[in-house]
């Protein structure tokens, strides 16, 4: 494989850091993007990695560093925004992405990886998958014989810095004896970072990718309460669980919408009224055999010896 020059917006957060890793681990030479290049000097112990100074949203930064850049990666996502009419997330989800592609060919770059979401769709119940949905067909749209675009859609993504069962736990450990679940039933399928960074480098340049729109799950699927006990017995706490209704879990939302931080929304609500599974497995065309919750989990969240089986 040779060597590329890659540009990644996104690079400074949980699955950036994962593909930055990696990608460096193959010798490519990698520039990442921050506003705040000095909050970030954990990535420049890679021997590969650079960080510059710039705003994302600025056309004329975008053009200017991508001048000789091989491979663009757009990591670059939302899952709140601070309104409630959906700007937030189209600026992010849409306007970004067009400027990207925009600039992409406009610089001569011939390749764009690009973070979407599974379920992404122009007609989703959110605002979050429908932004996504369009940011992700504005890609694809732009490409040509000499600008080749790839999209993936993960389910949600965990492992040891993650959003999702990190956040969990913090929850579990600060609220005693009830924990009010919203969208209980709610299915997921999640996917291990490390395994996303893994499909993102394989399709580099591997022209069978080129175009094409891949799912990403794990190998398990489980409803969001399995999972919530799950992590509660991993962290080594008891909680009574109460799997809310869906007029109360839209309740919830209303009201943890309006709390600073926005821990759930309106929006998330109506995301979790589509289950996040893949019918149709991990793509084979990347050759790996994903890892479950169950068998990274229990390395950063505690040594509990339960499985999710047990849930069930």
């Amino acid at each position: 494989m040779s060597k590329l020059n890659i540009f990644m917006l996104g690079g400074t957060g949980f699955v950036g850091r994962s593909l930055a890793a990696r990608l460096a681990e193959d010798g490519h030479q990698i520039t990442v993007i921050s506003r705040r290049r000095e909050r970030h000097r954990e990535l420049l112990v890679l021997p590969t990695l650079n960080i510059v100074n710039g705003d994302v949203h600025d056309s004329q930064v975008l053009l200017d560093q991508f001048k000789g850049v091989d491979v663009v990666i757009n990591l670059v996502g939302i899952l709140n925004e601070r309104g409630r009419d959906g700007k937030g997330f189209h600026r992010v989800h849409v306007e970004l992405p067009e400027k990207i592609a925009k600039a992409c060919v406009a610089k001569g770059v011939s390749r764009l990886l690009h973070m979407s979401a599974l379920n992404a769709d122009t007609n989703g119940p959110s605002h979050y998958l429908r932004t996504k949905g369009m940011g992700e067909d504005l890609v694809h749209g732009a490409s040509n014989s000499r600008f080749q675009v790839t999209s993936f859609r993960p389910s949600v993504i965990f492992g040891r810095d993650d959003s999702f069962t990190n956040r969990f736990a913090d929850l579990l450990r600060r609220i005693p004896w009830m924990f009010p679940l919203a969208c209980p039933n709610a299915r997921f399928q999640p996917i291990y970072v490390d395994d996303v960074a893994e499909a993102f480098v394989r399709s580099l340049q591997d022209t069978q990718t080129f175009g094409q729109r891949y799912n990403l799950c794990g190998p398990e699927t489980y409803s969001l309460v399995e999972i919530v006990t799950y992590i509660a017995s991993l962290i080594g706490v008891k909680r009574h669980i109460i799997k809310l209704s869906p007029w109360q879990s839209k309740l919830q939302a209303n009201v943890l919408e309006r709390v600073p931080g926005k821990p759930f929304s309106i929006d998330n609500f109506q995301s979790l009224q589509i289950d996040s599974v893949c019918p149709n497995g991990f793509p084979k065309a990347f050759g790996l055999a994903p890892r479950s919750l169950e068998e990274i989990a229990p390395g950063y969240l505690g040594s509990g010896a339960d499985t999710l089986s047990r849930f069930r």
